[in-house]
């Protein structure tokens, strides 16, 4: 915890990561409520012990009147559904959000008038499970989240959605939209893609090969348990990058399949694989130092440092 005074938090959907959102700024000291759609949910999170509703009108008035900061935690289809009850009901109040892509969220805040206030957010963090059980006040310990620095970002805003991050346990990488949403294609969209696919070859193969299917199998389709549709809300709304890296993924498996068929050889598909998880096992974040929110060309420097895979500590 950074040992500043704690804003109200005010967190809409709490399903995965906006429950643990709240489960985590709850257990930081915030000020924190919530609401979610469905009343099933509201009431599951308040047998938990969470202040949550299923009156978004309600929940957003409160945020009003304690000058709250919002996250938004639904996925893509419900966001403009909620972006429009923010608009009606907190437009003052500083917004951020958790969404798996940036460029899209960005778009719909400033079709409903919010920019003025609104962070980019997206914690990497995450189980194949989903739902208000699934969540957790420890998900986003020791794990990096992603803050928007697009040009129109203000210091006063940032500097509270990454006080949160930071109190929610979390490293804070500055980074810009279309570069984020580019990244998060190949590190985490894709991995979905594939773990899909390749879950529908090994179910091909019947109860034999399932019977013999051990780690490589599990690991590699671990995240093909998540919800169908919720896969769909991550994966389609960045599809111009998704599509970019698949035809990626596609040539190189098309190579390997050409090496095997011509010479009986993998060996440039596992030497390049295995050169990019050492690659991944070896890169480690570096703190940023010296650039503090409002400085002159801040945010400039601070998307220079994230590109370079640098981290926020700390604001103080």
């Amino acid at each position: 915890m950074t040992g500043h005074p704690k804003a109200a938090v005010c967190v809409l959907g709490t399903g995965l990561i906006g429950g643990s959102v709240l489960r985590a700024a709850a257990a930081a000291g915030y000020q924190a409520w919530g609401f979610n759609r469905s009343e099933s949910g509201a009431q599951a999170a308040r047998a938990d012990g969470y202040d949550v509703v299923s009156d978004a009108e309600a929940a957003l008035r409160r945020a009003a009147e304690r000058d709250a900061l919002i996250v938004v935690g639904v996925p893509m289809p419900a966001l403009d559904t909620v972006l429009s009850d923010v608009k009606s009901f907190a437009p003052d109040c500083v917004l951020t959000d958790v969404v798996s892509v940036k460029a899209p969220v960005a778009a719909a805040v400033h079709r409903h008038e919010l920019s003025a206030h609104f962070v980019g957010g997206h914690p990497m963090a995450g189980t194949s499970e989903s739902g208000w059980a699934a969540s957790s006040p420890d998900l986003f310990k020791n794990a990096v989240w992603a803050l928007s620095v697009d040009a129109g970002v203000k210091a006063d805003p940032w500097t509270r959605v990454a006080r949160l991050a930071l109190d929610c346990g979390s490293m804070v990488v500055p980074v810009l939209a279309e570069e984020h949403d580019r990244a998060v294609a190949r590190i985490s969209h894709l991995p979905h893609v594939l773990a899909e696919a390749l879950a529908i070859e090994g179910a091909a193969g019947g109860k034999l090969a399932l019977g013999l299917a051990a780690g490589s199998f599990r690991d590699g389709t671990r995240v093909a348990a998540t919800a169908p549709d919720l896969v769909r809300a991550i994966c389609e709304p960045n599809a111009a990058a998704l599509l970019e890296v698949l035809d990626d993924t596609l040539r190189v498996l098309t190579a390997a399949r050409d090496s095997l068929r011509d010479t009986d050889s993998l060996a440039d598909l596992t030497r390049a694989g295995h050169d990019g998880r050492t690659d991944y096992e070896d890169t480690r974040p570096w703190a940023i130092t010296g650039i503090r929110p409002g400085d002159h060309d801040w945010l400039a420097k601070l998307a220079e440092a994230g590109r370079r895979g640098g981290v926020l500590e700390s604001l103080d």
